[in-house]
């Protein structure tokens, strides 16, 4: 069991998502955090005595941001506020997603901003350790604070709402933390709105896909040195120079000589090392420019980690409760524009790691319909074979599935974050829609790790099959070894290529371990 003390340094979005995956991680606020929420809520509750007219402690929200909440109203307004933004629709987040939605809240609450009580953040934190798993809809955020993502988690915390139980089955809220021995949470003045105003969905998931897209830096340069093999074989390609340290010293953008130096890495030992006279001077661009290609996309998962980690130790609350000065101050800072282009970026580029390996799918095909010939033609003058060795066929249209999956891609690319209206009597006239930038790139990353996996799929086949005996690369003989062995069960098209991705995670892992280790 891990633990994960909060505290007020910097917070590692590797290490929030490895929290939010692992049910079984302690969460707790050490003693520098609840000096901080002592200090911020101190700030808060001084505030309010003044008789200042504060944004959502003693006003309404939104369009009624200037009529005043009578103070004998403040505490019944707090459960108000919850139900009135409990509104989204759509699918649950799964356990990962909604713990992710959680934590993102908690660390955001440290950061001081919020003005929220110690035990309101440690009631947060005892959701997480205790394992209550609120209903928390999936659609419903402009992207201007997470709203109704975060009402749904609020709305259990005050024993209203709905959570899954540990079978699985939705419970009413009171139920769920009934069954998990907490008392339902009473907010206190101000704090409904800390509750519902910040952008942990966005965050929380999004370094859920931050992991996700990782990997998928390391799986295109796996599924690139595969078909460079392959090409070697069949067509006389496989040319390295243009992954030459040489290359990669001439032009310095950032990710491209980590992709050539992957490749390099995955292709050391085999026979493309040695340089070949009858090779061909130049392969086609989606080979020959792909550092360039992958290190963009490995530039831009850079930036989201980066954007990720400025939301995460950031304070976006609004009002912000500033420590320092006293004073509550209304602000924009809930608007999270940096990770929702960084959200918009990254769908694009891999709509360009996809058309390149959607390319160098095409170019493996003709080798496959020799085989196909060989195949028949075996099973022609072999009597009563001609079924087992049919069967032996990699997919036949793998390359269309692949060919489906890069227009999914393209239509996934478009621009999100332009289409909110304006909204509360024109109050809030500009929004991110980050939310659902995260939800399509959510879509563009299963997208890409299927393609991925096709080309992995083709080009190990084709290897198996090559009549030439040389040598493999260390990495590529281990993935190809991996995939041999999930190509002989014969599994349907469908099964073959989720085991592929899987597959690939592991040999990912094993090829170049250590990337995902942080602390915070």
């Amino acid at each position: 069991m891990g633990t994960f003390s909060i505290g007020t340094g910097t917070v590692s979005a590797l290490l929030v998502a490895e929290a939010a995956a692992d049910p079984t991680f302690h969460v707790e606020l050490n003693q520098d955090a609840l000096n901080l929420l002592r200090r911020s809520r101190g700030v808060v509750e001084k505030t309010a005595a003044s008789g200042q007219r504060v944004y959502g402690l003693n006003t309404l929200l939104g369009s009624g941001r200037d009529t005043d909440v009578e103070e004998k109203s403040l505490l019944a307004y707090q459960v108000q506020v919850v139900r009135y933004h409990n509104s989204g629709v759509g699918p649950y987040l799964d356990r990962t997603a909604a713990r992710s939605v959680i934590l993102a809240r908690l660390i955001g609450f440290s950061r001081g901003g919020s003005g929220v009580r110690p035990e309101t953040a440690a009631f947060y934190a005892e959701l997480l350790n205790r394992g209550v798993f609120p209903a928390i809809p999936s659609e419903g955020s402009v992207g201007s604070s997470d709203l109704t993502q975060l009402a749904a988690v609020a709305a259990v915390a005050l024993g209203e709402g709905e959570a899954f139980d540990a079978s699985g089955l939705l419970v009413p809220g009171a139920k769920a933390l009934a069954d998990a021995g907490l008392q339902p949470l009473q907010p206190a003045a101000g704090e409904a709105l800390a509750l519902v105003s910040a952008n942990a969905f966005s965050v929380g998931a999004g370094t859920l896909a931050l992991v996700r897209l990782r990997h998928l830096t390391r799986l295109a340069d796996v599924a690139l040195s595969l078909s460079l093999e392959t090409i070697a074989r069949y067509d006389g390609g496989g040319n390295l120079s243009p992954f030459s340290p040489a290359i990669q010293a001439a032009k310095a953008v950032d990710g491209q000589g980590d992709s050539a130096a992957a490749v390099r890495r995955l292709l050391s030992g085999g026979w493309l090392e040695d340089v070949r006279p009858e090779v061909s001077v130049q392969d086609a661009l989606s080979f020959r420019a792909a550092p360039q290609t992958h290190g963009a996309f490995r530039s831009l998962v850079s930036q989201l980690r980066s954007a990720l980690e400025v939301e995460l130790n950031g304070r976006g609350d609004n009002p912000l409760v500033d420590v320092e000065s006293g004073a509550m101050v209304s602000g924009g800072n809930f608007q999270p524009m940096q990770l929702a282009l960084s959200f918009e970026g990254l769908r694009l580029a891999l709509a360009h790691v996809g058309i390149s390996s959607e390319r160098r799918i095409a170019k493996l095909y003709p080798p496959q319909r020799a085989i196909r010939a060989r195949h028949l033609a075996a099973a022609s003058s072999e009597p009563g074979s001609a079924s087992a060795l049919i069967q032996e066929e990699l997919p036949g249209l793998l390359w269309y599935s692949a060919a489906g999956l890069l227009a999914e891609l393209k239509f996934l690319a478009a621009p999100a974050t332009l289409g909110a209206p304006t909204l509360s009597a024109d109050v809030e006239d500009h929004s991110t829609l980050a939310p659902l930038a995260l939800q399509q790139l959510e879509k563009s990353i299963d997208a890409a790790e299927k393609l991925l996996a096709i080309e992995a799929l083709t080009a190990s086949y084709l290897l198996l099959e090559a009549e030439a005996a040389q040598p493999l690369g260390n990495g590529t003989g281990l993935v190809v070894g991996r995939l041999a062995d999930v190509l002989a069960d014969r599994p349907s098209a469908a099964e073959l290529v989720e085991r592929a991705r899987t597959v690939l995670r592991e040999a990912a892992d094993q090829l170049f371990p250590g990337t995902e280790e942080e602390t915070a």
